[in-house]
């Protein structure tokens, strides 16, 4: 109001068509034209007066205190500022001109959009209505089609639960393919029926759950069975493993007992070794000693019979001497027999000296057999097994329950296998009878070196045989003219009581050869244990499981000792 602009600080006011008649006078025609109001506008604008300091009204402007007698100083300046004046005033019409021009387009351009956007709006009006009446139609359809398809949730963790069963896979698979058949028959049925009422769609509903219901039950039940059954396969694995932890550890135990075992039975092999190696040097000296002792004997008892032989020489030619003293006289008396004693004439008789050698020479040709020790000789004494077949003796030898028999047996052919061997060492080829050698050559020179064994000592008579494994290195002939001493190969050995069972030769680049008694006697060792010396060689003597480990390694067939009865 009036007032508030008076207490606002525009005390000085003047009405458009007085301030517009004022200075009409002074003013050029392109203003004068203008009505009132505009003319006021252009002119404080033109003035460069600030906004501040004017307000306009419906028919008056007012001014702060002071503007308004400032206004009428300029409008009352000479005609040359008046003119730079009216210059302003027009140039901001036009700039009004043209900022009222532009607006212009651009409330057109917006009324324009609005007549769109109401048309826009028409048709969006006539699509709500439309869909709200098809909307009416369709409900029960689409609301009993949404209500369906809430069980597909149900399906699909049925689904879940079967892919998840261990069994009966496949069937309960297809149940629920079925189910799913059946939901999407429904809602096709629904899609395709115009007509169809809720509670039809309901009952569908009603009866695709219970249907659902039955199978999940089915599923469940199924579900329970099989982990039932799961868990009695558990416990049942549980128990299997719980088993084999305990056969194995049992088997542990077992090995290690084993172990022990194999670790004592070194032990006492080695402890044997060692006394039977003492024993063998004790054996060897007494032998030294006693070798010594006979040598003795013998340079005496050779002594002796040289001093008697000497005696008995010079006593055959004293009666020579005295046979030839004896003829002489005979032939000077002319009868040479009456000149002779009766002693004389038997001399003479038998040939004299050269007869009485003769004659002890024969009685001192004997036939004997030698053995390689005193028990063997025994046995020969015992059983004379002299004219008895090869064939004999092995039937024997696999057949007989008699123990004496049986060990004469092992013997006789033992020594002649030695025999043998011998007569072939001496009259075939010596290299070709190296390059076949049965057993390493150490073997044969300990047998060589020891000579004839002494008596065993007197010992409880057993059923059973000792059986006694050995391994050393064995470089064959050939392979050290070839300069192959770098591939040693193994000799290995199975004694059944003294004599050789098995035997075995391996070597590097070669087929092994395997050999078993009653079948290669012939190119078996025939040295008896005692013999070859393999009881006191040091590391030589290893454990059943290393020859049998070995021996079926490399194809041996199983062996079986005879059982006596």
């Amino acid at each position: 109001s009036v007032l508030d602009l008076m207490q606002g600080g525009y005390p000085s006011r003047t009405s458009f068509s007085d301030l517009y008649d004022m200075y009409k006078a002074v003013l050029p025609p392109e203003l004068a034209a203008l009505d009132p109001r505009t003319f006021a506008k252009a002119l404080f604008k033109a003035l460069g007066m600030n906004e501040d300091d004017f307000q306009f009204g419906v028919s008056k402007v007012f001014f702060r205190p002071g503007k308004f007698a400032e206004f009428d100083t300029i409008m009352k300046a000479d005609p040359e500022s008046l003119v730079a004046l009216v210059g302003k005033v027009l140039k901001w019409l036009v700039k009004c001109r043209w900022k009222k021009v532009t607006w212009a387009c651009v409330a057109c351009i917006k009324f324009a959009s609005k007549i769109r956007a109401r048309g826009q709006a028409a048709i969006v009006m006539q699509n709500v209505i439309k869909m709200y009446l098809a909307k009416n139609i369709h409900r029960p359809r689409y609301l009993g089609i949404k209500e369906l398809m809430t069980v597909t949730s149900q399906i699909e963790s049925m689904k879940e639960t079967v892919e998840k069963m261990p069994k009966n896979k496949e069937k309960f698979r297809a149940q629920v393919d079925g189910v799913l058949a059946d939901l999407q028959q429904s809602i096709t049925t629904i899609k395709g029926s115009l007509t169809i009422s809720r509670d039809e769609i309901k009952k569908m509903q009603a009866a695709l759950s219970a249907k659902i219901d039955k199978q999940l039950a089915a599923i469940k039940k199924e579900q329970e069975k099989q982990k039932l059954m799961a868990e009695a396969e558990r416990l049942r694995k549980l128990a299997e493993e719980m088993e084999k932890q305990r056969l194995a550890k049992i088997e542990a135990e077992k090995k290690k007992a084993e172990e022990e075992a194999e670790a004592l039975r070194r032990k006492e092999m080695e402890a044997q070794a060692k006394k039977e190696a003492e024993e063998e040097e004790k054996r060897l000296e007494q032998e030294k000693i006693r070798a010594e002792k006979e040598a003795k004997k013998v340079d005496k008892v050779k002594e002796a019979e040289d001093r008697k032989k000497k005696d008995e020489e010079a006593a055959l030619e004293q009666e020579r001497r005295d046979h030839e003293l004896a003829m002489r006289l005979a032939g000077d008396f002319g009868n040479q027999q009456s000149a002779l004693s009766e002693d004389t004439q038997k001399f003479a008789s038998g040939g004299g000296v050269a007869g009485q050698a003769k004659k002890k020479t024969a009685k001192q040709k004997t036939t004997t057999h030698t053995f390689a020790n005193k028990k063997q000789e025994a046995l020969h004494k015992k059983h004379d097994l002299s004219k008895w077949k090869y064939a004999d003796l092995r039937d024997t030898i696999n057949t007989s329950c008699d123990i004496d028999l049986l060990e004469a047996c092992r013997e006789e052919f033992h020594r002649r296998l030695k025999v043998y061997h011998a007569w072939k060492m001496k009259n075939m080829n010596n290299v070709k009878t190296k390059a076949d050698a049965r057993a390493p050559a150490a073997l044969q020179a300990a047998a060589a070196q020891r000579g004839a064994a002494p008596p065993p000592p007197a010992k409880k008579k057993k059923t059973d045989r000792p059986q006694r494994f050995f391994r050393i290195p064995f470089v064959k002939e050939e392979d050290k003219k070839a300069n192959r001493g770098g591939k040693k190969g193994w000799w290995y050995a199975h004694f059944d009581g003294q004599w050789i069972a098995r035997q075995m030769e391996l070597h590097p680049d070669k087929e092994p050869v395997l050999l078993q008694a009653g079948r290669d006697d012939m190119e078996m060792c025939e040295l008896s244990l005692e013999e070859t010396g393999l009881t006191r060689k040091r590391g030589a003597e290893i454990l059943p499981r290393e020859f049998e480990d070995e021996w079926t390694k490399h194809g041996g067939e199983k062996y079986v000792a005879a059982k006596k009865k």
